[in-house]
């Protein structure tokens, strides 16, 4: 039997012209080379599996080939290329950051660097996971890396960019690696299958590449773990089962039971994936993921966007033309929702059933959108509007007596009809279709809250006498009772008040500046809305009045300095005290 090689290692890139997915790279180093402008330190960073290893060896190989080619490639016949594809190479030095990340690797890196290469012109140092190196190790190797030999080279390839520390950045020059696509992907995979003899069809490759996600090493492990599964002749259906991917099938059979409002066929369909053994939070997001597919295929011009096999787009396209766009931007809406909550949500199952069951009724709501409206009854309430707008009985019954005078017919007429309906109305007609309220449900609205906010004893709209209102600040400097510095200023303040506007403005004074700018600035929107609810009136401003010019001997000491003061002018005994010790006021 002879000796097996995996095909990560079998198919490995050698040259800048088959490395799979890296064109600007491959140029700008080719171009360098042809140029003779060689860095003295390179820094590879990006995801794993898409080439940075084997980009720093194909560097390393072309930079001491002795006859290069016409485009700079290797001509793999010279003792430096043979010995590079022998594995016996004394010019290329890898060395693993992971394991040898102490600063007497790094010390024994630097002596290294100083013996000239036996074939070829240059020595070339490839050291991986560079990140992994200490704080000490990244020091001690600062100065070999700004000025090295001129026959050494230093390539670092990381996974982790923002763990390096900026004086390593800065004596480098860097390339980022992009994820290799789904398409370069498939296509670098069906060559493979060729050579290899493996029969296998377009849907297979498109999984095996969507769970590499942009890793070609990762989607040629699952392609020699698939063969292993299946054999030489590899299916759709074999491949989701020995990768345990979830078949697009249910996604398509969902979403017509969502068209059709079945949510019972939804429900039966989730719990025969959970049957299964998937992941449910997976299967939320394959669902969200098929509905993104849904609007680029409904969408023109974005063909790009949607990464499926030619067989499986002319499914979506059909799909897709029978969901109206709203019906899908709702439906994504919910998933995403679904996907959000599904860690906090105590029963997990039931928060993914009721999404689904919010699915399958977005139907009514989105594609047959003059159905649902006459059910949500917004009519008959505004043939109503009249009886509260002919309504100059309550003026006369406010004169006379306050209860009694509305007439006999419209007091049970308002309590019982238009509650019932009105709750239920505003529910449906803003959660589920999001459409635009009606203008007979704002008005009417506005003309009840006035009668549901208006007092029992009290006029609707009427502003609160002066009287009333003198009367009223009594009760809130006694609300405030537990708070005795801001209960004495309000006990003590004098009121100005002024009528404009069809609104009161109420002007209380206080004792000094400094009262009057900690009123304004923590306390004054407070009081005014605990002064309306004592008033039950929002019609009443509170603003904080001019500070009174007192005489001399009338001020009142307000903070601890001027009592103090005060105290000491009232009592020669409390200022020789304060003396004799040495007390500061202050």
């Amino acid at each position: 039997m002879s000796q097996y090689i995996v095909s990560a290692r079998k198919y490995r890139p050698d040259s800048f012209e088959t490395l799979l997915g890296q064109d600007n790279i491959a140029r700008t180093l080719s171009n360098s080379i042809k140029r003779g402008q060689l860095a003295h330190a390179y820094l590879f960073c990006g995801p794993r599996g898409v080439g940075k290893t084997t980009t720093a060896r194909i560097f390393a190989k072309m930079i001491n080939c002795a006859h290069p080619g016409p485009e700079m490639e290797p001509c793999g016949q010279c003792e430096s290329c043979v010995s590079f594809q022998e594995g016996r190479s004394y010019c290329i030095h890898e060395l693993d950051a992971a394991s040898n990340n102490s600063v007497e690797d790094i010390k024994s890196l630097m002596e290294k660097v100083q013996v000239p290469p036996q074939v070829g012109k240059y020595s070339v140092y490839i050291i991986d996971e560079v990140h992994m190196l200490s704080q000490a190790a990244f020091n001690a190797f600062l100065k070999t890396l700004e000025e090295p030999p001129a026959h050494a080279i230093f390539i670092l390839a990381t996974t982790e960019k923002h763990k390096i520390l900026p004086t390593i950045l800065s004596r480098c020059q860097t390339y980022d690696f992009n994820r290799i696509s789904i398409a370069d992907m498939v296509r670098n995979l069906r060559g493979i299958a060729a050579k290899e003899g493996v029969s296998i069809d377009d849907e297979s490759l498109h999984v095996i590449a969507s769970k590499a996600d942009g890793a070609m090493r990762d989607a040629l492990t699952i392609f020699d773990q698939t063969v292993a599964f299946c054999g030489t002749d590899i299916h759709y259906g074999d491949v989701i089962r020995n990768l345990n991917v979830l078949d697009y099938e249910y996604s398509f059979s969902m979403v017509e039971d969502f068209l059709s409002g079945n949510y019972g066929a939804a429900l039966t369909t989730f719990d025969e994936v959970l049957g299964k053994g998937f992941n449910a939070l997976h299967f939320v997001a394959a669902l969200s993921s098929h509905l993104r597919d849904l609007v680029v295929a409904r969408t023109a011009g974005l063909d790009s966007l949607l990464e499926l096999p030619d067989s499986l787009k002319k499914r979506y396209q059909e799909q897709a033309a029978r969901c109206p766009l709203q019906f899908l931007y709702e439906a994504l809406n919910i998933t995403t929702a679904c996907e959000t909550g599904y860690k906090a949500a105590v029963n997990p199952r039931l928060h993914i059933e009721f999404a689904l069951m919010k699915l399958s009724f977005l139907t009514g709501a989105a594609g047959v959108s003059t159905a649902p409206r006459p059910v949500a009854v917004p009519k008959p309430v505004p043939a109503e509007k009249p009886v509260p707008q002919e309504q100059p009985a309550p003026a006369d019954k406010t004169a006379v007596a306050p209860k009694p005078a509305p007439p006999a017919p419209s007091v049970p007429s308002t309590p019982s009809v238009p509650p019932a309906p009105s709750a239920p109305e505003r529910r449906k007609r803003v959660p589920k279709t999001g459409s635009s309220l009606s203008m007979n449900a704002i008005m009417e609205e506005k003309e009840q809250k006035p009668e549901e906010d208006a007092p029992a004893g009290q006029v609707p709209g009427a502003l609160p006498s002066n009287e009333e209102v003198e009367s009223k600040w009594k009760e809130l400097a006694a609300k405030y009772s537990s708070r005795p510095r801001l209960a004495n200023a309000l006990a003590q303040t004098r009121l100005r008040i002024e009528e404009g506007d069809g609104i009161k403005s109420v002007y209380f004074t206080v004792s000094n500046a400094a009262q009057k700018q900690w009123i304004e600035e923590k306390l004054l929107r407070e009081l005014e809305n605990s002064f309306r609810e004592i008033l039950s009136s929002v019609k009443v401003n509170l603003h904080v009045d001019e500070i009174p010019e007192e005489e001399p001997g009338e001020k009142i000491p307000y903070m601890p300095e001027e009592k103090a003061r005060d105290l000491m002018d009232k009592n020669p005994e409390v200022r020789a005290f304060v003396a004799d010790l040495g007390l500061d006021t202050k």
